[in-house]
């Protein structure tokens, strides 16, 4: 066994500078879109580690925090709204229904007007074209073969449900006789 490094005792974080606090926080942006409720809790959770390690006032931190995110949002690296755009459209190709992308939006920070407004530009339709898309992932009704269809009806329906789709639209995807074209 080899002895430990210093790279592998680990290096003490940063302190807490409204300098650092911007390029960590432009650093996250490179990766990752995100909503300003969840790039403060990134940079919170930084500002958390360095004081656990050099001490301070959590409360002191707070206020350079905001002057970052509200620096970054002046310049258009953080719009609630278009991320909450971006999330509806990657959440629907994935079969996500309203619901499911209401409670994930919810959880990033966006309010849910914003969620609200972002779900309204979708097509009236893309609720059953998401659940659709859910059953084929999941090989579910129509996706699934015919021999068994009868069999996993209940259970098809319960999996659509929990994926947060109405009664009527997920008997509509179970009952269907063969998938829709695509």
């Amino acid at each position: 066994m080899t002895a430990p490094t210093p790279k592998t005792l680990g290096r003490p974080p940063s302190r807490i500078t409204p300098s650092y606090l911007e390029n960590a926080a432009l650093h996250y942006l490179e990766r990752y879109s995100s909503s300003r409720a969840n790039l403060r809790r990134v940079l919170m959770r930084k500002v958390d580690r360095s004081l656990a390690h050099w001490g301070g006032e959590r409360e002191d931190a707070i206020p350079l925090v905001e002057a970052a995110i509200a620096k970054l949002a002046g310049l258009g690296y953080l719009d609630d709204s278009a991320y909450a755009e971006i999330k509806v459209r990657g959440l629907r190709r994935k079969g996500a229904s309203a619901r499911l992308i209401s409670a994930t939006l919810a959880a990033k920070g966006i309010e849910a007007d914003t969620a609200a407004a972002a779900l309204a530009e979708q097509e009236p339709d893309s609720e059953l074209a998401a659940a659709f898309t859910l059953a084929r992932r999941r090989r579910l009704g129509p996706f699934r073969p015919a021999d068994k269809r009868a069999e996993f009806r209940a259970k098809d329906l319960a999996t659509l449900g929990r994926a947060g789709f109405s009664w009527e639209i997920a008997r509509a995807v179970v009952e269907a006789e063969a998938p829709p074209s695509v």
